[in-house]
């Protein structure tokens, strides 16, 4: 038998020892591909290469990539634990050819791993090709000798891959494993295929064709291979169990988390979910998601309450999840090493996570039982979706989940007209779609001679203009501009592009800025002045020197910004984002709480310790594997070449950056960090400024602390203590205040006590009092009660448009009249709404107007109520 370790290790090897570069997995967040949420396939790292946008220096490659699916069109959050192969996370072991080998290869490569290396039998594998596809016919059957009785034709729906409607496609050939009769199902083809009798194993995917917007196939020049096996399938077959669940991976995480919550059944679904869903949720916030109301983050947050709440299930009631993290890291580390680095940043974002989510757990689950104990029918109101939801933080499909578990359904349509404001915003925010850029695809790429200069001649040799390519541009014309070589920076790495001038003579084009496609074309933006430009045409590229200047200032101090906050804060902090450009800087960190004053004043001295210190900054070019072993910070999940521009800044930064920098750290000047605020779950930003604009935001400062000097009619040095002694008098005058309104609303409610009338026994007062605030109408309706007995009181205030109303009901009146019951009836007629106790409670209105009708109908409800 072979552990999940063993067989990841020995696929490696022999696509290695077979001309392969091992090339590590990618980031879970797919980089630069808008059209994905999450990695969910080996090949997404390689998008670029199969469409011809990027070159590499290997055409072939081996990978074991980590994916997920939990979330867009590749979505299998509802059937784990339910199925036996259905996962939010899994590995993908892949092999694949950059126009080197194609099917002949890949299939005697798959052929030779499945049956010689791991051993598998030859009579339990089924082979299944494009029904159209007779050359990987004629070698599997008249080539690898398969037998002919363990192989099938399929259609396009199985076996014909493409990348989208458009662009790079071709046949798929699949291989089966199988479990033998014992276990219900049928061949690839056969009516029975859904059973589990036969599973896919393999896919071999041989990128032929390009297919055009009409839908024609057109042979591509350069044929490639794509495979994806799960590693977790593979392994299950290996180890000779029908469940990946039952896999030693998830036997170890199974019976790990059957210890934190304390189940003996290690048969136990919730366990599975649990073991699964911790995979997905660590690997996530290693490359940098956190839990949020949107996008990825709510997919991790769902994952993440799903687990919480099968451990619920299994009787937990207090923060468990977090705890599976070193068990996981102990199981995955070695071939993840990314994990156990970063696996206290992990626990503690998932503890977090947890905390806030049992605070309100219990209750939601206590309302969603309360509402199926009194179901009349077989569904749950939409209306306790949206409650669960929009209150509780309960996942939609959590609750779905819940209600599958008692044979139940959800009022979906019920729920997405509540949820109809919500997801129209959501829609406009979303970030995930086809990105709309114009497609630039040509032969090399652009020669950046930035770095050393900041002009340089260069030839035109693409203009775009409004998505079309073009051969001109006239006068006052906006345009897209590619060159051959360029000094413009183009946007990356948080730095913004750069801005400037291509001079053609008397003619030029105004460059605004400065983007990338495909990681090498850089295009520049802007307007043309002149007569005509023209492609071919020579120009002289000149970089806007003050702007990049300031540019680089800023982007130099965020390296040593990055490093005084791990200094100062830990580790575990990570670059999450930035921006750089002439006017300041801006720096996302992960961090769980805010920075302290005294801790930014810590950093900040750091920074500018650096800057006097003076040291010069080095750059070299050095192969990736070499920058990580010299120490180089690189961000994870960013993407990187094979050869890598390495910054250091004598011995207190070293990071990888393809950016603009100074020449000498001192260049910086002055460092000022003008603002720290948290901008999602355990994400804070700073906001800096360096050079003349940091002394113009200190001269700034110093004039603001002069005018309120002289506001106060003292020194700049005595302003801290003017402006405490005031501070403290506000707080007194306004508890002086505050007792004066409660007299005057105790001396009301004596006067009103006699207004009361008396039904049935019960005293009833409904009154509007003046210059009352909400407080003040609480502390008077505890009076009134104890005045009055028995009684139900309804109270009002005014201020402007905006009324304030208080019900109250004694204890003994509670088993027939309740307060909240009161205040809604109140509520609706001045166009507002509330509820509370049923001894007191609150509502507010917008309509003065109808005020007068509205108390006067709480006698009559009263009556009702008492059925006078």
């Amino acid at each position: 038998m072979k552990t999940s370790a063993e067989l990841r290790t020995a696929f490696l090897n022999f696509f290695i020892e077979k001309g392969h570069t091992e090339v590590p997995s990618s980031s879970l967040v797919p980089h630069d591909d808008p059209t994905l949420l999450f990695t969910n396939a080996g090949m997404v790292q390689f998008k670029n290469t199969f469409l011809g946008r990027e070159k590499r220096d290997y055409t072939r490659a081996t990978t074991s990539q980590r994916c997920v699916r939990a979330g867009g069109k590749h979505n299998d959050l509802e059937n784990v634990g339910y199925t036996a192969r259905h996962h939010t996370f899994f590995e993908m072991l892949g092999n694949f050819s950059f126009g080197d080998y194609f099917k002949r290869e890949a299939i005697q490569y798959a052929w030779e791993f499945l049956t010689e290396v791991l051993g598998l039998p030859e009579e339990k594998l089924w082979v299944t090709v494009y029904e159209e596809d007779q050359e990987a016919e004629d070698i599997w059957l008249k080539e690898m000798k398969v037998d002919p009785s363990r192989f099938s034709r399929c259609g396009a729906k199985d076996n014909f891959w493409s990348m989208g409607d458009t662009g790079p496609c071709g046949p798929c050939s699949e291989i089966f494993y199988d479990h033998g009769p014992e276990v219900w199902g049928g061949p690839p083809g056969s009516p029975e295929e859904d059973g589990d009798r036969y599973i896919e194993i393999w896919n071999l995917v041989f990128m032929q064709f390009n297919r055009d917007q009409s839908g024609e196939l057109t042979p591509l020049p350069r044929p490639s291979v794509d495979t994806g096996m799960g590693l977790e399938r593979l392994a299950a077959v290996l180890q000779h169990v029908h469940s990946n669940y039952e896999i030693d991976l998830f036997q170890h995480l199974i019976k790990a988390a059957a210890e934190v919550t304390g189940c003996t059944n290690l048969e136990e679904k919730s366990l599975r979910v649990i073991a699964d869903h911790i995979r997905s949720c660590a690997f996530l916030v290693v490359d940098g998601v956190l839990p949020s109301n949107e996008g990825r983050g709510y997919v991790l947050r769902r994952i993440i309450r799903r687990a919480i709440r099968h451990g619920y299930m299994l009787g937990m009631k207090e923060p468990f999840f977090h705890k599976l993290v070193a068990p996981l890291s102990q199981e995955m580390g070695d071939a993840y090493p990314e994990l156990p680095r970063m696996a206290d940043q992990v626990t503690r974002v998932l503890r977090l996570e947890e905390e806030r989510f049992a605070e309100t757990l219990e209750q939601g689950m206590k309302i969603l039982e309360g509402t199926i104990d009194t179901l009349g029918d077989k569904q749950i109101p939409g209306e306790t979706v949206f409650k669960l939801y929009d209150t509780y933080g309960f996942p939609t499909d959590l609750t779905a989940d819940i209600a599958r578990e008692r044979g139940l359904s959800l009022d979906m349509p019920g729920f997405e007209q509540a949820m109809e404001a919500q997801r129209e915003r959501a829609r406009a925010a979303s970030q995930f779609g086809h990105a709309e850029q114009v497609e630039i695809n040509l032969d090399g790429a652009t020669e950046f001679t930035g770095y050393d200069k900041l002009e340089s001649k260069a030839t035109i040799i693409a203009m775009f203009q409004d998505g079309q390519s073009v051969e001109s541009l006239g006068d006052d014309e906006e345009g897209l501009v590619v060159l051959d070589r360029t000094p413009f920076y183009a946007e990356s790495g948080g730095q913004v592009g750069d801005a400037g001038v291509l001079e053609c003579g008397a003619n030029r084009f105004i460059v605004t800025d400065t983007q990338k496609q495909g990681g090498d074309v850089f295009i520049h933006q802007g307007r043309f002045k002149g007569t005509s430009l023209q492609v071919g045409s020579e120009v002289l590229a000149r970089v806007d020197a003050t702007r990049r200047a300031a540019t680089a200032l800023n982007h130099s101090a965020t390296h040593l910004l990055h490093a005084a906050l791990q200094r100062v804060l830990g580790d575990h902090v990570q670059q999450k984002g930035s921006l750089v450009n002439a006017e300041r800087l801006r720096f996302d960190f992960s961090h769980f709480e805010p920075v302290t004053i005294e801790q930014i004043r810590t950093i900040e001295q750091m920074v500018n310790e650096q800057i006097r210190e003076n040291h010069m900054v080095q750059t070299r070019i050095m192969s990736l594997e070499d920058a990580k072993a010299s120490g180089a910070m690189a961000l994870f999940g960013e993407k990187y070449g094979d050869n890598v521009r390495v910054l250091r800044m004598g011995d207190f930064s070293t990071e990888l950056c393809g950016g603009t920098h100074v020449k000498a750290v001192g260049d910086i000047g002055l460092f000022k960090i003008v603002s720290e605020t948290g901008i999602a779950s355990g994400v804070r930003r700073i906001e800096a400024v360096t050079g003349a604009a940091a002394l113009q935001w200190v001269e700034q400062d110093e004039d603001r602390l002069q005018r309120i000097a002289d506001l106060l009619k003292s020194g700049r040095d005595d302003v801290a203590d003017k402006v405490t002694q005031l501070v403290e008098r506000s707080r007194r005058l306004e508890k002086e205040l505050e007792q004066l309104k409660s007299k005057l609303a105790s001396a009301a409610g004596t006067d009103l006590a006699s207004s009361a009338i008396d039904v049935a026994g019960v005293k009833v007062l409904a009154a509007k009092l003046d210059g009352v605030d909400p407080k003040a109408l609480r502390d008077t309706m505890d009076q009134l009660k104890n005045k009055l007995g028995s009684a139900v009181i309804l109270l009002a205030a005014v201020s402007g448009e905006k009324i304030s109303l208080v019900a109250g009901v004694t204890q003994d009146q509670i088993p027939t009249l309740k307060a909240g019951d009161l205040v809604k009836f109140v509520a609706q007629q001045v166009g507002g709404k509330g509820g509370g106790r049923p001894d007191m409670a609150q509502a507010g209105g917008s309509d003065p107007a109808a005020l007068p009708g509205a108390l006067a109908s709480v006698e009559g409800w009263v009556r009702d109520a008492l059925g006078q």
